[in-house]
């Protein structure tokens, strides 16, 4: 007789690990149009959730701390979308580290993904930034969301190299978390829930993701018409140092630490 798991059952952290390498060998196993084509989709749905963050604080009177925790349940649409939707994604793909970690994946492979993924994400962010400007969605609330844009870029714009790449380990480390948590819901409901809380987190505490930059500070230069690429690329450069160290190290490779070496010493 064939006992079939309760829905309430919680899938071992161990065994998240081992799904999160299969899921890490085939990702890198796709050829380079699909790998291309899904990197796209994820840079455009996480622009999405930063539309969608950007519209939900302009203007609100509900005090700081609550603007941002609506602000951040608002910005989860985008990886909501990645997860479900499916797509590939650079902050989340920093988890094949743990595949790279037991020599079931090679650096060259590794690297390959994540620039492909990268400057997928990037086309995908950009191409979003154009089409707002040009829909004029920026001109909302005679001009106010507009106005939010611009401060949010320019509070990027302003951090130094250290609070870029510290804001990105932190935002990372929840990212891949909320990733990783997503192997062990059942349903998608499930999916979505812990989803959200992580992104929340890091949207209302401020810390920088670098695909969600390569759309909120384009879109708010093609707003204003001014454009400081310096200080574009130097902002995801120490932001994206800080979120391949975040997700990479401080959870990826913590879990394969903790568990991978147990598993295959059990298993020879």
């Amino acid at each position: 007789m064939t006992v079939e798991p309760h829905p309430l059952d919680v899938v071992s952290t161990a065994k998240i690990e081992q799904l999160v390498e299969e899921v890490a060998i085939r990702k890198v196993g796709l050829g380079f149009v699909s790998t291309m084509t899904l990197s796209v989709l994820a840079g455009a749905f996480i622009a999405l959730g930063a539309m969608f963050y950007t519209l939900v604080v302009t203007g609100s009177e509900l005090g700081f701390g609550p603007t941002r925790l609506l602000g951040g349940i608002a910005f989860s649409l985008g990886l909501i979308l990645v997860i479900i939707g499916g797509a590939e994604l650079f902050t989340g793909n920093n988890l094949i580290v743990i595949g790279w970690a037991s020599r079931r994946i090679t650096t060259a492979a590794l690297l390959r993904n994540w620039t492909i993924v990268y400057f997928g994400n990037l086309i995908g962010a950009l191409a979003m930034a154009f089409l707002v400007h040009v829909a004029g969605t920026l001109s909302m609330g005679d001009g106010s969301v507009g106005i939010t844009a611009e401060a949010i870029s320019a509070s990027k714009l302003a951090l130094n190299p250290v609070s870029a790449f510290s804001r990105g380990v932190l935002c990372n480390i929840l990212v891949c978390l909320a990733v990783w948590m997503c192997f062990a819901a059942q349903s998608v409901t499930g999916k979505v829930l812990v989803i959200i809380f992580p992104v929340t987190a890091f949207v209302a505490l401020g810390f920088e993701h670098s695909v969600a930059n390569m759309y909120l500070l384009p879109v708010a230069m093609l707003h204003v018409g001014v454009f400081n690429i310096e200080a574009f690329v130097s902002n995801l450069f120490f932001v994206t140092a800080g979120n391949i160290i975040g997700g990479g190290m401080l959870v990826a490779l913590v879990y394969w630490f903790v568990y991978a070496r147990s598993w295959r010493n059990v298993a020879s």
